[in-house]
């Protein structure tokens, strides 16, 4: 996929434009495959209908092209470029070039990557899970100092830096880092009423019980009847059934109220 891979002095549009060319001619027919199925309320998102396997080899094209020549400030000027393009695709291009210049992660692009987040750059839950799982979760794991940072997004007003504040734990948590945050974060998540809230907290906290099993189920035991239902079955996915069963009906609520 040829691309603009001049020297630095080669403007981001020209290569923002490249990027555009290049998915519409990997885009498929939506007979083919249609992405929009997976997605639910995220107005205004466009799709190229372009699979992960051919959108990841774009991003080291263009990683390949610049790499020489460009520092991570470069890569994260043309991501915020792409991020405000309508096309899951092109954001998550972007995603991936920056996650190419990991090496050289700072703490200084937490903040610009929690703007995205908080200015709907991401737009969906699919964009923020990339940036979780490939931005703020390795700088979490590679900085533990900055783990805190996430109980402040928690309450945030943002539906995607607030589903952030739990997912970006994840990554960390595979070191033993920001565990007990994940808890502390979830009992306060637990009272968000959106879906997309729900399954990411039920999620986390079911990554949080690959280390302890048995703090996990003390942990939905003892916040039963607050968890709503869809993190709980997230949450105990990897138990055996006749737990699960257990575990259901030893949370459920008592005052007759559904959650």
């Amino acid at each position: 996929m040829p691309l603009n891979s001049g020297p630095r002095r080669n403007a981001p549009p020209a290569i923002v434009n490249g990027v555009s060319a290049a998915l519409r001619r990997l885009a498929r027919p939506v007979g083919e495959f249609n992405a929009e199925r997976y997605f639910r309320g995220e107005h205004g998102l466009q799709f190229y209908n372009v699979g992960t396997a051919a959108m990841r080899a774009l991003a080291k094209d263009v990683y390949q092209a610049h790499r020489d020549h460009w520092t991570v400030g470069d890569a994260i000027t043309l991501a915020d470029a792409l991020m405000r393009d309508p096309h899951l695709e092109t954001k998550s291009v972007g995603i991936e070039v920056v996650a190419r210049f990991r090496k050289t992660f700072t703490p200084a692009l937490l903040p610009r990557w929690k703007r995205w987040l908080a200015q709907n750059l991401s737009a969906n839950w699919a964009t923020t899970d990339a940036i979780c799982g490939s931005l703020t979760g390795p700088l979490l794991s590679d900085y533990p100092e900055l783990v805190p940072e996430m109980r402040t997004w928690v309450r945030h007003p943002n539906l995607w830096v607030r589903r952030a504040s739990i997912v970006s734990l994840i990554v960390p948590m595979r070191r033993g880092l920001g565990v007990d945050l994940a808890y502390e974060n979830a009992r306060i998540l637990h009272g968000d009423q959106h879906d997309l809230i729900q399954k990411a907290v039920g999620w986390t906290l079911r990554e949080a019980g690959k280390r302890d099993s048995a703090k996990l189920e003390e942990y939905l035991k003892s916040n039963g009847p607050s968890i709503p239902r869809t993190t709980l079955r997230y949450a105990i996915e990897r138990f055996p059934p006749a737990a699960r069963t257990r575990l259901l009906r030893e949370t459920r609520s008592t005052d007759g109220v559904k959650r």
